[in-house]
């Protein structure tokens, strides 16, 4: 397989308690947190927000291509990711994810379809696929 990209990203410090992240190109230099959901201090981005937003960035993506693929033209696009970091009582840690995805300008039954076929496509899908739960809710809405 040849390598298209590779993002490299060096982490710092304690990780997701107060670590510091950046790209080698330095397009991305941010602290990490752990959220006060989670009982830290919070005011910092972590691992599930930076997760969601590259997840949702290539989903969008994969949308767009199924789209082009159908001769589907859409007046607009949007998807919200839910990234949940899980504890479960056997203590272990686990994520889940739900994409909550915005089509303008199709039908219902083209949004989900679009959906479907982007989850089919997009590379951060084909890495979770079956190894956390993800949900993808497609909904049409007017553009």
């Amino acid at each position: 397989m040849a390598v298209s990209y590779t993002g490299v990203v060096t982490v710092t410090g304690e990780g997701r308690n107060g670590g510091r992240v950046e790209s080698g190109d330095g397009q991305l230099r941010t602290t990490l947190a752990i959220p006060k959901e989670f009982g830290g201090a919070g005011g910092a981005t972590n691992p599930e927000q930076l997760f969601a937003a590259g997840w949702g960035a290539c989903f969008l993506g994969a949308v767009r291509r199924a789209a082009a693929q159908r001769r589907i033209t859409l007046k607009s696009t949007a998807v919200t990711v839910e990234a949940t970091l899980t504890h479960g009582d056997d203590g272990e840690f686990g994520l889940s994810a739900v994409l909550n995805l915005e089509l303008g300008g199709v039908d219902q039954p083209t949004a989900a379809a679009l959906g479907h076929a982007a989850h089919q496509l997009c590379p951060y899908s084909k890495a979770t696929r079956g190894n956390i739960p993800v949900t993808i809710n497609a909904t049409a809405v007017a553009a």
